[in-house]
């Protein structure tokens, strides 16, 4: 994983293929009277997500006009970190090349070899800190091979490009966009040439990846800025279009914080870095193509958006599902099967202890084993060690090492990761259960959580499980209460901002657990001393995407009776078609500000594929009650896991669940039921809020 980050000054940017507001010239203003932030605060931002480096390089770009024949093109130069480096690098570059060079505020010097230029300089400047998690070797992002391309990379690769089990996917990745050809970009067309050579176009490589991502690469050959996110926005990636405030292109993997204006207060650092500065970059695949079509030499940079080139990717990206509407011979046979398997069930756990092969499993559909196994490669694509950067472990016994914690609550969604994961890793492993209580042992999180170790102690009794228990106050989470509101930017609704503290204190890991881990414990597990606990977990697994694909919200439901089930179908598509904008982006932020790496097993290319070619009727049953019809199939996934308990649990949102939110409109609005007067749950936080 990595914060990445990209900065374009001194160009102009064009656009208008988006259909977005035009840009002012960036020659007719002063970037730095206009910085909202400085370079150090956004490298203070992606550290905290990529704690093992941090690195930056820089590309200049300069416009060359030959007198002689009247000619512009395009020249770049790398530099390194500081300027004193640029300068130097600078000034060896014109004595070995006899070209032209930068002086210290930025602008060209001119030299006589029959080339003029203008002093227009567009600065590209590239930033990542990487936490590292594949791979034998370290690295530095940004990375830059010696044709001049420049890369920085956060995301997995779990499938679409061959990977070995020792190398780095971010180096792997860059080998394979250096040999792309520089079909679609803006300057050329596909030829048959790179046909014939099987050379593959940035989109095409890009499509391929199964796994979340988001990137920029230089592609130096043809001068061509290229970046964008999976299909999905399982990688967070901000981006801020010029505008006449401040008119640098910016992308970044988090909003940062602002030094410059902590001395004024949480309400200016608030209005700042939320007015409109950042949007969540649509998902996709965009170049910047730069030429200089004036004859003064500015540059511009063209902006474009590419197709996805895979088709069964735009077939995920439509989600349209086969079976929707179901025949009454249909819905009188899934209803036959459900009722016998609650029977079985009951038989089975009177007669058998919880089994993974025992006859329970005869019972449950294969639509349910489909899905089990579809979950299973998922999780076990996100967890195998071999996938773990192997110098994480050098300095830890291998006994104690927990290298993959669980976002958990102890609900049906947890449940079926923990048990997976259970499966797919190591037995000398442990796994840490983290779980969010603003509420003491009270909040119904907590005990649900409690009653899920339990059951997994059950199905699971020789793995160390570790329930870290991670106590909060609202009222004294002032200054987090404030960076949290840093990281969900541009999200900016009260619930938002309860989801994001919730998260963010869970992927710490800093809570308590019950010394010696006794599985013989009681349900209240009191026979432990309870002692302060940091999870070292670098991957930790979340469930998102388990109810906008099985219709676990209570809207779904609303849908299904005002429109049946089309109506329901229509709503679960718009849900994964915003999940980007509404979930991913803001929850991505606020995991990785720990240095913690959120893996979502159910958002698996395959998985989606899985479930999409299920009918609905299959995937939850809404006439049914709550805990009962929806998210049917998972449940009868966790039936074949041995979780019978957790597959008749009801759906619960965590900022409800930790009771986060009620103490939130306690604390802001007076009470729940002034909160509710005033649907605080997509409420904008306002100025002044009680929140500092």
């Amino acid at each position: 994983m990595c914060g990445i980050a990209l900065i374009i000054s001194g160009t102009r940017i064009d656009l208008s293929s988006l259909l977005l507001d035009s840009v002012p010239s960036a020659s007719s203003t002063s970037i730095d009277d206009q910085l909202v932030f400085s370079i150090d605060d956004l490298k203070a931002a992606l550290g905290k997500r990529g704690p093992d480096s941090l690195g930056s390089k820089k590309v200049f770009l300069y416009s060359k006009t030959s007198s002689s024949i009247e000619e512009r093109e395009i020249v770049s130069f790398t530099g390194g970190e500081e300027a004193k480096e640029r300068d130097e690098s600078c000034s060896q570059h014109v004595e070995e090349k006899n070209d032209c060079c930068f002086d210290t505020h930025g602008q060209t010097r001119e030299v006589e070899n029959g080339f003029s230029m203008s002093n227009v300089v567009a600065e590209l400047h590239f930033i990542g800190a990487t936490l590292q998690l594949r791979g034998i070797n370290p690295i530095v992002q940004p990375l830059m091979d010696t044709y001049g391309n420049i890369f920085v990379y956060n995301g997995e690769i779990f499938g679409g490009i061959d990977i070995d089990s020792d190398s780095n996917d971010t180096e792997i990745l860059m080998q394979a966009l250096g040999n792309c050809c520089l079909c679609n970009s803006h300057l050329h067309t596909r030829t048959s040439y790179c046909l014939e050579k099987g050379k593959s176009s940035v989109p095409e490589v890009l499509s391929t990846i199964k796994g979340p991502w988001a990137v920029i690469y230089w592609q130096e050959s043809s001068r061509t800025l290229w970046f964008g996110r999976d299909a999905f926005g399982r990688r967070s990636l901000l981006v801020h279009w010029p505008t006449l405030e401040d008119h640098r292109f910016l992308l970044s993997s988090v909003s940062p914080f602002s030094s410059t204006e902590e001395s004024s207060g949480f309400e200016a650092e608030n209005e700042i870095n939320n007015h409109n500065f950042w949007e969540e970059l649509t998902c996709g695949i965009y170049s910047i193509s730069f030429d200089a079509p004036k004859l003064d030499g500015c540059l511009v940079g063209e902006v474009r958006k590419h197709e996805w080139t895979n088709s069964m990717l735009k077939e995920l990206i439509v989600w349209e599902r086969t079976s929707v509407e179901p025949k009454p011979e249909d819905l009188y046979s899934s209803h036959g099967k459900t009722l016998r398997e609650q029977h079985d069930v009951h038989s089975a756990c009177s007669n058998i202890l919880p089994s993974k092969s025992g006859p329970i499993q005869a019972s449950i559909s294969g639509t349910a084993e489909t899905v089990l196994f579809a979950l299973r490669e998922s999780v076990m694509r996100r967890t195998s060690l071999h996938r773990i950067f192997k110098a994480v472990t050098c300095d830890i016994r291998q006994e104690v090492l927990t290298p993959v914690a669980v976002l958990f609550s102890g609900g049906l969604d947890s449940m079926i990761l923990s048990a997976l994961l259970d499966e797919c890793l190591d037995p000398s492993y442990e796994i840490d259960l983290l779980n969010v209580s603003f509420d003491g042992q009270s909040a119904p999180d907590r005990i649900s959580a409690k009653a899920g170790v339990m059951e997994l102690r059950k199905i699971a009794p020789l793995r160390r499980w570790k329930l870290v228990e991670i106590d909060a106050d609202l009222s004294t989470l002032d200054l987090e209460t404030k960076h949290v509101m840093s990281l969900i930017n541009p999200a900016n609704t009260y619930m938002d901002l309860n989801i994001g503290i919730a998260l963010w204190l869970a992927a710490r890991g800093s809570g308590w657990v019950y010394e010696g881990n006794n599985n013989n414990c009681d349900e209240d597990l009191q026979c432990n001393e309870r002692v302060k606990y940091k999870s070292k977990a670098r991957i930790v697994l979340v469930g998102s995407g388990a109810d906008e694909q099985c219709a676990g919200y209570g809207r779904h439901k609303t849908k299904y009776r005002k429109g049946s089930w089309l109506g329901l179908h229509e709503e679960m598509k718009l849900d994964m078609q915003r999940i980007w904008k509404r979930n991913l982006g803001r929850d991505d932020r606020c995991i990785a500000d720990n240095g913690k790496e959120a893996r979502f097993p159910f958002l698996d290319e395959d998985v989606i594929r899985t479930l999409l070619d299920i009918p609905l009727w299959e995937i939850a049953n809404l006439d049914q009650p709550s805990g009962i019809g929806d998210k049917k199939i998972l449940r009868e996934v966790a039936r074949l896991l041995g979780l019978y308990e957790a597959a008749v649990l009801p759906k619960r949102a965590i900022q409800f669940g930790s009771r986060i939110a009620r103490e939130s409109n306690r604390k802001n609005f007076g009470s729940n039921r002034a909160a509710n007067q005033a649907s605080a749950g997509s409420a904008v936080i306002q100025l002044q809020s009680n929140l500092t």
